[in-house]
This record gives C-alpha cells, structure tokens and sequence, in this order.
C-alpha cells in the first residue's frame, strides 16, 4: 500500500474514532435520561441534581452526560477508583451493581447515592458505568448544618453491592426502610440509580457489537490522548507563576476565610488552600473529594471549557490541602458540604483573575440557596407529613463581555424547580418566588439578579426548615471595578431576622422570605451602554436612579 492511502486511511480511522467518541457521549446521555425520567425525588427528576459517566476497565473516565452537576461529575472521577479498590476484579460479575453514600469515597456528603455497575461483554470487563442522585433523606437529623459529626447525620452505606448478577441486597433495603423518613422515595431512586447505570451498559455493548470494537481500549486510548494533547496546549499558552485569593464566608456562627494559591507550570495547574479555617464543629466542611472536583471546575471554566472533560483533562490540576474546612476528615460533619464547596470556584477564579486580567467574571451567589422543609399538621389537627426539598439559585457574577445571568446556579448547574412540582410534594404554599430588583452589582455589565421567595405552610400545618445559607454578610464581590451584588436575607414575614444556617421552626399563619444575593458587576459603572441602562430600568431589574 502506498503512503498517501497510508495516510488517507489514517485519516478515515481517526474520522471512525471521532464518530464512536460522539456515540459514546449519546450513550451516557440516554443513562442521565433514564435516571431522570424514573426518579422519585423532585431534587433529581425536577432539579437535575445528579450525573453520570462512563469509564474503561481501569476506572479512567471517558465520558460524562451534559446533564449533571461538576460537584457529582468530577467526584465520581475519583470515587471509582475507591470502588475498584474495594471490590475484587474476581468477586465482578455481569448483573453487579454497587453502591455507597461515603462522603470521603463517593461525592461528599451522605444525602448522595453513588452507583458504580461494571460492564461485560461476553466474561470480558470493558468499562463501568456510574451515577449519582441526591435522596430526599438519609435519616439522621436530616439534611441541615446542625450534625456535629457525621454520625448525626443519616445512615452511612460503605462501598458494598446492591445487587449481585442482578440479584438485588434485599437485607440492605430493609435497612434503609427503617432509617429513612420517606423510605418510598429513598428506594425508588435506588432503584432509578440502578437501572441507570443498566441503560448504559446494553447501549455501550449494543455499540461495540455495531462497530465492531472487543472493548473500549482503543477508543477510550483515542479520547484520552486527543483530550490530554488538547489542554496541554492550553496549559502552554498560560502565564507561569503563582497567584493568590482569600475570601470571607458567613460560616454558621462566625466567619469563616477560604484562601487559595494558584500555580501555573509547564506541567499543569497547582491549586493549594494553605491558609483556609481550621475545621468546623458544623455540617459545613467539605471531603477533600468534593473541594477538588469544585476547584478543577472552577479552573476548566477559563482554562479549557470547550475541551471535553473526562479523567484527562481533569488529570492536568492538581488540588491539595492541609486539614482545614476546605479537607475535612472523618468523623468531621459534612451534610451541607455544598455551601462552601460551591465557594471554591469563585475562589480559585478570583486568584486566576490575577494572571489573566479582564478575563475571568465577577463573584455571583455560588452556593445554592437549598432549603429543606419538615412539614407536620399543628397540634390536635389532622393533615399530611412530608419532607420538601427546594433547590433555589441566586444571581452569577458578570461576565467580562456579558450581564450575569439572572436567578442562574453556577456553578452547581442545577434547574430551578416548578412550584408545581414542590407543592405536590408537601403540604406548603410558595406565595411569591420572582427576580429580586436591585440585586445585580453595578458595572459595565451588570451582575444577575437574585430572587425573593416566600413559603408558608398549607392551612392547618407548621414547618421546620434547614437552612443552608451563605452571602448574607458577606456580598459577592465585583471584578475590575465592578459593584458587589446585593447580600442575602432570610426572616419571617413580619420582619423577624433568621439565622442563615441550621433547623428552624416557621408557625402556621407565617410566611418564611428567602431575599437571594445577586451576582457582582464586571467593569467600571460609568462605561455600562445608555442602551442596557434604559432596558435595566424598562424590565424593573434596576430601580434606583445611582444604579
């Protein structure tokens, strides 16, 4: 054969390989899709709060589905390797299905069920599917910032089989039943996880026997060195040094500094949080496993966002930490993880802004404003019980060429959920929940909006909620000039202040107001179009004549 068809075919195999790359990625969008569509929790089927992802035999990450969260994606980037090392390749077998909620092992805290089902072909592993869902509850003093060890905080599952050749653990659900409080929900999304990760495994052998692949070696080699060839070109093109950022967060009862120093090399992208807090003696620290798929976030959002993610481009940062809040270790309580995890990205943005100015956006609310209600009939009366969760976002910084998006949550990725939908859950009213004017920091382009929400309890009912709060005394802050978005509140109705962490008690007949913080503005003020001004006042997203 001559050279140039060599190369010509050369060609056409790369063009073959690109093409099942893309299959491949379809492959875990129909698994999120199955797990969306069967899920028993409003936080999965109507919030979008899961992931998944496909691996090679190793346990390397090749693909992850669009939908799904970086706080789920990139820990289960790692958490595979734990479950490789606990379970022996000779004790896998095809029907397996494995399962865990170690905060340390799967993806921080134990509200999150992590699935890892391993896939054959023939007696050959090729691969592992995963995913994760957050379940309503865990049992324990529910989903809350109150917990001062882990212990308190719900069951804990270690890394253990569900099902062996597709025999579900019987034992392990009778346990679950009596630890929960909603053990309907609680096993439906179990069982959802599973027949996830089941989707996933017949349309991946369903592939491999259309194409014609044995296994997925030579195009996971394929993904994996394109990917890494990709990011390390951008890597190169990165100033070299090292830049630093601190920020203050609300804590639970007192402030708490994270601090960041990010190193730029030839190699690759060092992120270390030398000089954050001490750990907390509340449900607010974060598994290190968690601060890292947050800061590699945060660092591919600039560095790469257009280059797939998957364990090659994750491999290229490297986050490490003393013992701190920001790597917390057991028994440490860990239930709201989230909030100070989703103050990591803008923290390691904030010390990259550094190297490349006029590049990077404005801080936003980061953490989401999640509250959990425990709905109960008052006192003498009949009425219904339940456990509501709601997912709610406040505003995303500005952007150095656009407005921050409104109401919009970065970086967790999560939906908005329909009233519709939380209302059916549990006995609660959501009387207001729409943009809050004047919460976007000024700027050349403004910070997105916040929101106000308020919730009652139905006729005849009282709630307690979990508060899981943060920039209320701390604002986002603006980038190059730009104004701090407005700070978060929460109080009753009639005025009464609430404490932005931990369990409190709304009475029948008051209504609980959520004020959400608004993203930071990017750029100076005074250079914002005369055209966007007047559309900010014309939509009510500015009513003040200073802004």
């Amino acid at each position: 054969m001559s050279q140039p068809m060599k190369q010509a075919m050369s060609q056409i195999d790369e063009i073959r390989m690109q093409v099942m790359w893309n299959r491949l990625i379809s492959v875990v969008e129909e698994q999120a899709m199955t797990l969306l569509r069967t899920a028993f929790s409003t936080s999965v089927r109507e919030a979008g709060d899961l992931s998944a992802g496909v691996y090679n035999a190793r346990g390397e990450m090749l693909a992850q589905a669009v939908t799904g969260t970086p706080g789920h994606v990139n820990t289960m980037a790692e958490a595979v390797q734990h479950f490789i090392a606990e379970i022996p390749r000779d004790e896998m077998f095809p029907g397996d299905t494995y399962v865990t909620n170690d905060p340390w092992k799967g993806t921080g805290h134990l509200h999150d069920i992590t699935m890892v089902s391993p896939s054959f072909k023939g007696d050959e592993l090729v691969g592992f599917f995963a995913c994760t869902a957050h379940v309503v509850d865990v049992g324990g003093r529910g989903f809350g910032a109150d917990g001062k060890s882990v212990y308190e905080e719900g069951i804990q599952i270690p890394i253990m089989k569900f099902a062996e050749r597709g025999e579900v653990n019987q034992v392990l659900l009778k346990i679950l039943r009596q630890n929960v409080r909603e053990p309907n929900q609680v096993i439906g999304d179990f069982y959802s996880l599973a027949a996830c990760n089941d989707v996933g495994h017949k349309r991946l052998i369903e592939m491999l026997e259309e194409v014609g692949l044995p296994n997925l070696e030579e195009l996971g080699q394929f993904i994996l060195s394109r990917t890494h060839k990709a990011v390390m070109e951008r890597i190169a093109a990165l100033p070299k040094g090292t830049w630093s950022n601190d920020m203050l967060t609300d804590g639970y009862d007192q402030p708490i500094r994270l601090q960041a120093a990010v190193t730029i090399t030839d190699e690759g992208v060092n992120v270390d949080f030398s000089g954050t807090d001490p750990v907390s003696r509340w449900g607010i620290n974060v598994p290190m496993i968690y601060t890292k798929a947050y800061a590699c976030y945060g660092l591919k959002c600039v560095v790469a966002p257009d280059i797939p993610n998957n364990a090659a481009s994750l491999a290229v940062f490297n986050v490490s930490s003393p013992v701190n809040v920001l790597n917390a270790q057991r028994p440490a309580p860990v239930s709201v993880r989230h909030v100070l995890g989703h103050m990591v990205p803008d923290l390691v943005l904030g010390a990259l802004a550094k190297a490349l100015p006029g590049q990077v956006l404005a801080e936003g609310a980061a953490a989401l404003w999640n509250v959990h209600v425990s709905v109960r009939p008052e006192a003498g009366k009949e009425g219904r019980r339940a456990e509501v969760l709601m997912f709610n976002s406040g505003g995303m910084g500005a952007r150095p060429e656009l407005d921050g998006l409104n109401a919009t949550a970065f970086p967790s990725g999560v939906h908005t959920m329909p009233i519709e939908a939380t209302e059916h859950t549990g006995p609660i009213v959501v009387w207001r929940k729409e943009l809050r004017p004047d919460s976007g920091g000024a700027g050349k382009y403004r910070g997105g909006l916040g929101q106000v929400i308020e919730i009652a309890p139905a006729e005849g009912h009282e709630f307690e909620f979990s508060a899981m709060f943060d920039r209320v005394t701390s604002a986002p802050r603006g980038r190059d000039g730009g104004q701090p978005g407005a700070a978060g509140s929460v109080a009753l109705d009639d005025g009464t202040p609430l404490r932005p962490k931990g369990w409190q008690f709304v009475p029948a007949g008051r209504r609980l107001v959520l004020k959400l913080p608004g993203g930071g503005g990017f750029g100076d003020p005074a250079e914002r179009e005369a055209a966007a001004q007047a559309e900010d006042r014309a939509k009510g997203y500015v009513t003040e004549q200073d802004k």
